[in-house]
């Protein structure tokens, strides 16, 4: 998101003005006590301006992996999308939640992650479905109406890591939800004419919106 810049005044120029200002007093003001904590209707309105359905909106804990905060964004409908990644090895975890059930007969159906074009393999684990295909592998565990998935390359992440993000997966509490999701913009007109920077847009390219995650490290 692009915002007006506050220029901060850099402790290190503070003896060079008071050089300068000779016997004139520098007041250096006190900090702005901290923003008060949006309540969670404000954060729901949030996540509704980037399209997601805040029920949808999930996070996760692995240890060593770290969220990408520019991956969160918008997947199918109004599902959910975000990437964790491994500053040791670039591994990545791919966080997707979007409506709809699992069964014995549609596991094969659905692809792996973002889609191998291969076919995809199935077996059950307790509440969640293990499925590999062409190097991915994934856990979903379905949730009432809707899936949660994390996936990642079979070389990268062990199955059991794996499994315990699936399992670690969780709706946000509001310190996580804020820290989650970029301020709501109330104005339509952004100020100074500028655009809003979405979270689901990429770092890079022409910034066109996207449904998929990409690397993020």
């Amino acid at each position: 998101m692009l915002r007006t810049a506050r220029v901060l005044l850099p402790l290190a120029l503070l003896p060079l003005l008071l050089t300068a200002c000779g016997a004139e007093k520098v007041v250096v003001a006190d900090r702005e006590p901290p923003a008060p904590r949006p309540d969670r209707a404000e954060l729901h309105a949030r996540a509704e301006a980037l399209g997601l359905a805040p029920g949808l909106v999930y996070v996760t804990e692995s240890p060593g992996f770290t969220l990408a905060r520019q991956s969160v964004g918008v997947y199918g409908a109004d599902g959910f999308s975000a990437a964790y990644w491994s500053r040791r090895n670039s591994a990545q975890l791919l966080l997707l939640v979007d409506r709809g059930s699992m069964t014995a007969g549609s596991c094969a159906e659905e692809p792996v992650g973002q889609g191998t074009g291969e076919a995809v393999s199935c077996e059950r684990d307790g509440d969640a479905w293990y499925r590999t295909s062409a190097g991915q592998h994934e856990y979903v565990v379905p949730e009432h109406g809707h899936l949660v998935r994390i996936s990642a390359a079979e070389a990268a992440v062990d199955r059991d890591v794996l499994r315990a993000a699936a399992l670690a997966a969780h709706r946000p509490t509001d310190a996580e939800l804020a820290f989650l999701l970029p301020p709501r913009h109330r104005d339509k007109t952004p100020p100074h004419g500028m655009p809003v920077e979405r979270g689901d847009l990429p770092p890079v390219g022409d910034g066109a919106p996207r449904n998929e995650v990409g690397a993020s490290g």
